[in-house]
């Protein structure tokens, strides 16, 4: 016994003793299958992701014990997480990691009841501070029924109700380290963003053997719910890491471009890049033949801030590229049509990835910037399959509803509903057009055809009739002369980035009157 233990109490001996077992989780060799499989325990997870020195745990007591025959501990299995305030760049949070090695993570099915503590999602809503989940965890499992004596009703939104509230409050991440099933696999998109790693995890409702029961079905965990289906197909998850350390840096530059919650304005951080920086290349970044296609993450590159851009769902909906970035050092939500990819045109993936963005600004108080070379919705029977008028109507309500102060720059084309979904009428809003841009209800080659197709049959020369209207048409196409008749802003592309660090600038103003919660609720 130490000179320190001497000094000790009973009751203190006993209280480190239950935190001493906590912190050894499920035990070394359940520590070593864990480590064995080339994952991170919880509280190496921990380590990597706060800052250090500041962990706080709470619940850390939570648990079974054991007692002997003299009503004293023999042994004490903490419960399959770890919770805990902590600071990430020296700002408060609250995260909730799924510890594996305790039961696979899988939940309890007993409650505290009466006197118990504020769970971590009630706790990160009352203190209004960034929310993170390190999933890793099995949902429920049918060995709590012998534990709970009984089955229970599925009434578990009297719980969740605080995971829905936080959307509005503050900001939420779901980083998936692991196979995650069950009530955590939609925790997993219950956030404002969330991330995967390479190898080690899935998500989804019931795992393989749970899918062999209902369908008869033999199915890998990878196959059924790893990135390649949620990163590049479902869209249920927006970024791949390729490790658990990657995943975790994510998780914090993801935040470090919002505010703690809705109450306060995102941080502005120091800028090295000259707000009045010229880039000359811009004049040309857009070809003259419009059969030939510019570089959108190029013209990105060239007006953000250096090295601040944040893409989130890289391979998901492809042809809408999405991101946060900053801009004389305020934090930007950014999106651009992307042409490399069905020429930009807008599908049922790329406006849900573009509406989540608009929400993402306008809960949090970020200027949103949008790059457009739209030349539309995209067409076709696989897109009427999936809806896309449905998608479109809901991108036209969400794009009027929206608040934050919007900046659109017409690159190339803006046709047609999906080129009305870069403007909003009301609030805040500037758009200024390149040279380059061309605009219209439908492009003329299409339109053309259709509006004059007795006129081009009935002609002895069809062709010859059609592109003498296309000339006609394109004539009247120059957006010189919708400036004459509008007053439309048409700007010199190497004076881009000035004028839109000027309107982010002049944003915050507004932003400050906006601080709250947002008018238009957050769906994930």
């Amino acid at each position: 016994m130490t000179e320190t233990d001497e000094h000790l109490t009973d009751d203190v001996r006993e209280l480190r003793t239950r935190l001493a077992a906590a912190a050894e989780m499920g035990g070394p060799e359940s520590v070593a299958f864990h480590h064995g499989r080339g994952k991170l325990t919880v509280r190496e997870r921990l380590d990597l992701l706060v800052d250090p020195g500041s962990l706080r745990e709470f619940g850390a007591l939570t648990g079974r014990g054991v007692y002997d025959e003299h009503n004293r501990l023999a042994s004490f299995t903490p419960k399959g997480e770890v919770n805990a305030m902590a600071r990430i760049d020296g700002r408060k949070v609250v995260v909730s990691g799924g510890d594996f090695t305790v039961r696979g993570g899988s939940a309890s099915t007993g409650h505290g009841g009466l006197g118990e503590e504020l769970r971590p999602a009630e706790r990160a809503l009352q203190w209004r501070v960034p929310y993170i989940r390190l999933l890793d965890a099995a949902g429920g499992s049918v060995r709590g029924f012998e534990d709970l004596g009984r089955t229970y009703l599925p009434d578990g939104n009297s719980f969740t109700d605080p995971d829905v509230r936080l959307l509005n409050e503050v900001p939420v991440v779901s980083a998936v380290l692991g196979s995650v099933a069950g009530l955590p696999a939609v925790n997993a998109c219950m956030a404002h963003w969330n991330v995967m790693v390479e190898g080690i995890s899935q998500i989804f409702p019931g795992g393989p053997p749970v899918v062999k029961a209902a369908l008869g079905q033999d199915i890998s965990k990878e196959e059924l719910g790893g990135p390649q289906i949620h990163t590049r197909i479902s869209g249920c998850i927006d970024n791949l890491a390729q490790t658990e350390a990657e995943a975790l840096a994510m998780t914090r530059r993801f935040l470090s471009y919002l505010p703690s919650s809705v109450h306060e304005l995102p941080s502005r951080a120091a800028c090295a890049d000259p707000v009045e920086r010229i880039e000359p290349e811009l004049r040309t970044l857009v070809p003259d033949n419009p059969r030939r296609i510019h570089d959108a993450r190029r013209l990105l590159a060239l007006v953000l801030d250096e090295g601040s851009w944040f893409e989130i769902g890289p391979d998901y909906g492809r042809a809408r590229i999405t991101g946060l970035a900053r801009l004389g050092g305020y934090p930007v939500g950014v999106m651009a049509n992307n042409p490399r990819v069905n020429g930009g045109a807008t599908d049922v993936a790329a406006g849900s990835k573009a509406m989540r963005l608009m929400q993402l600004c306008d809960t949090f108080h970020l200027p949103l910037l949008s790059f457009a070379d739209e030349p539309g919705f995209h067409v076709g029977i696989e897109q009427e399959r999936a809806g896309i008028e449905r998608a479109g109507a809901r991108m036209v309500a969400i794009s009027c509803m929206t608040r934050m102060p919007w900046l659109t720059l017409v690159v190339r084309r803006l046709y047609g509903v999906a080129g009305q979904c870069h403007h909003r009428p009301s609030g805040m809003f500037r758009r200024y057009a390149w040279p380059s841009a061309r605009w219209g209800s439908m492009h003329i080659a299409g339109g053309a055809s259709a509006a004059y197709r007795r006129e081009i049959e009935s002609s002895p020369d069809p062709e010859a009739k059609r592109a003498e209207i296309e000339d006609r048409l394109n004539a009247l196409a120059s957006p010189f002369r919708t400036a004459e008749a509008t007053g439309q802003d048409i700007i010199d592309p190497a004076e881009t980035r000035p004028l839109l660090c000027e309107f982010v600038e002049d944003a915050q103003r507004i932003l400050a009157s906006q601080v709250g919660p947002p008018r238009l609720p957050y769906l994930p």
